[in-house]
């Protein structure tokens, strides 16, 4: 019933996941889009396959815009294929052509982590991130994206106990209440 209520409403409408780097955004999405019967999009493993290195690499050869104008044709290539849950990077946000892409042809969904979750599982991931070297540059771009995540259509607060299953919930919820109006 609450997938229906969704694809009525959205039904050809992209669900962009959009939140810090390390929020849940590709733990979340693929629970997400099984329980709503959608493809799951992660944009970074996209670019990774269509560049054919990891996204790390990329930014150290080419540096961070040429990354962030190949995020924003993969995010165009992607709402293109129809209405999928759709994780863009942590910064896809800072670019106001992705910002009103989003927007314009989907609904978005901040998964608000506060900051220390965030690098905690940063920490944990073993992940290389070029964005966040160190806490002091990752604190600072966490807060600097905060304006931009707050112009989401839905907010869900992130805690440690909450499973991928818990969240993926509330999202339903969220926008069956929103679909519902």
């Amino acid at each position: 019933m609450q997938s229906a209520i969704i694809h009525k409403q959205w039904p050809q409408s992209a669900i962009f996941l959009v939140g810090f780097m390390a929020s849940g955004k590709s733990t979340v999405g693929p629970v997400l889009a099984a329980r709503l019967g959608r493809r799951f999009i992660d944009l970074d493993r996209v670019i990774e396959a269509k560049v054919g290195c990891a996204i790390i690499e990329l930014i150290e050869r080419e540096g961070e815009e040429r990354f962030r104008e190949l995020e924003t044709e993969t995010l165009r290539e992607a709402v293109s294929q129809g209405g999928a849950v759709i994780a863009p990077g942590g910064g896809a946000i800072t670019r106001e052509e992705n910002l009103e892409l989003m927007s314009r042809l989907g609904v978005t969904v901040w998964l608000d982590a506060p900051f220390e979750l965030c690098w905690r599982r940063i920490q944990n991931d073993g992940a290389t991130r070029p964005m966040a070297p160190d806490e002091l540059t990752a604190r600072a771009r966490y807060e600097g994206r905060l304006a931009l995540y707050r112009r989401a259509s839905i907010h869900i607060p992130i805690n440690q106990s909450l499973s991928p299953d818990d969240i993926s919930e509330t999202i339903i919820n969220q926008l069956r209440e929103a679909a519902e109006k």
